[in-house]
């Protein structure tokens, strides 16, 4: 059941030195390309890298929080094209969450690298520089790079303790109880 996944899915950023199969990765592009899009119109695009050179580069993306991708031994980029639709920001997000729970499923760790609207140490756009490495056309933005591999170390998913149910509210906001 998705709940059980939901249950033990946590981001994993240290991966074995193991890769992941042609068949994981045949299923993680189908469960992507499977994602829903508001109207249909399905504008994301994925850009599969296995290319351990270019995963070293696409580490290299942004400032802060990238780093971990240099281990992935798959990153998928995860775009969109924006002349398709004026909300191919949250059509990229769903896929993108999509390929996370397909990952968990086939037993592999993922864990999701911001791309959008972020910058290199030099001010450049993390964008930008992802676009140069993957000749990206310019109406083909990237949303996220998402590293996928074999898990280094089983974690536990978050107990239920750590469920922020105070950010629930219901009829109205604020109203964190049924009347």
């Amino acid at each position: 059941m998705l709940i059980e996944l939901l249950r033990k899915r946590r981001s994993i950023r240290q991966f074995e030195d193991k890769p992941v199969s042609s068949e994981q990765c045949d299923i993680l592009i189908e469960a992507a390309v499977r994602s829903p899009s508001s109207r249909g119109f399905n504008p994301w695009e994925f850009v599969v890298v296995k290319d351990k050179n270019r995963i070293v580069q696409l580490s290299q993306a942004k400032s802060h929080g990238a780093a971990f991708l240099k281990n992935a031994p798959l990153a998928m980029v995860v775009c969109a094209d924006t002349s398709k639709s004026d909300v191919w920001i949250e059509d990229a997000s769903i896929a993108a969450i999509i390929i996370h729970l397909a990952a968990a499923d086939l037993g592999l760790g993922s864990c999701w690298a911001q791309m959008r609207l972020r910058t290199r140490d030099d001010g450049s756009s993390a964008s930008d520089y992802i676009a140069g490495i993957l000749d990206l056309p310019e109406h083909i933005q990237v949303e996220a790079i998402i590293g996928i591999g074999h898990p280094a170390s089983e974690m536990d998913g978050h107990g239920a303790n750590t469920l922020l149910y105070n950010q629930v509210s219901y009829e109205k906001f604020g109203q964190r109880s049924y009347s």
